[in-house]
């Protein structure tokens, strides 16, 4: 009873400070627009009336993007959590392979932008597959390491008990790495989001990073700060989805708490 307790009045918590910080934006938010007065930077007022006004041309745009990252980071993710258990488990390959990983790491992938273009067209196609590469570089590497850090201990007295490399996988090694997963997700979600405004502005006709660019274009400020608007709870909606999911496939991280 307790514990259930202290967990109500940690969401409250919760809760109220995202209100709190919600708060602070805006506020921070109408200061600046009054203190510039310019038109390139309308109010919450003007942004949220032209953003619920815009609303049935706005939610196209936003399910076309949000199509976009979620395939991009479930195909990244599920290309790089082999490779990087792989990596980690085997020295053999870590030793061929990670030379080619550590050179490629680096290299800003939205440059291959152009070349997604050419091969993919100007479709779902070559947005998914940059915002891809990107999240299962972030993935593998953060899988890589945290699959190096599970101790061997865990590893042996489970194959003490009999149990084979499948069941070392699945009762050692996926769950001691999954927060990890999640927080590489974290991230990558926010990069793969920026990279779909790029990607969608520079050779697009759809989506939000399309919609904000034309919108500046036409000189047409409220429509592309409700588009903003509209990006930024795309990137939130990303977070929060990867949040449930750790809360509801890791529940032994919050033994206790």
């Amino acid at each position: 009873m307790h514990r259930t307790r202290k967990r109500k009045i940690r969401k409250i918590y919760s809760l109220w400070g995202y209100c709190a910080a919600l708060l602070l934006i805006l506020l921070g938010w109408e200061a600046t627009a009054l203190v510039l007065r310019s038109p390139a930077v309308p109010g919450p007022y003007t942004t949220f009336t032209v953003f619920f006004l815009q609303f049935p041309a706005l939610l196209p745009q936003f399910a076309v993007s949000f199509y976009r990252v979620l395939c991009a980071l479930c195909l990244g993710t599920a290309a790089a959590f082999p490779v990087a258990v792989t990596l980690a488990r085997s020295e053999k390959a870590d030793r061929v392979f990670a030379p080619f990983l550590f050179l490629t790491y680096p290299v800003p992938k939205v440059v291959l932008l152009p070349v997604f273009l050419v091969l993919l067209g100007l479709g779902d196609a070559a947005k998914i597959a940059l915002i891809g590469v990107t999240v299962f570089f972030q993935v593998m590497m953060a899988m890589r390491d945290a699959v190096r850090r599970v101790p061997h201990s865990y590893i042996d007295s489970v194959r003490s008990m009999g149990a084979r490399r499948a069941d070392i996988y699945r009762h050692v090694i996926v769950p001691a790495v999954l927060p990890d997963l999640y927080a590489a997700l974290r991230i990558a979600g926010g990069t793969g989001v920026a990279l779909l405004f790029i990607a969608e502005s520079v050779a697009g006709t759809s989506g939000l990073g399309y919609m904000i660019m034309n919108a500046w274009s036409l000189v047409d400020y409220p429509n592309m700060f409700a588009a903003i608007t509209a990006m930024a709870v795309l990137g939130l909606a990303v977070y929060e989805i990867i949040s449930l999911l750790e809360y509801k496939t890791c529940s032994w991280t919050r033994a206790g708490k």
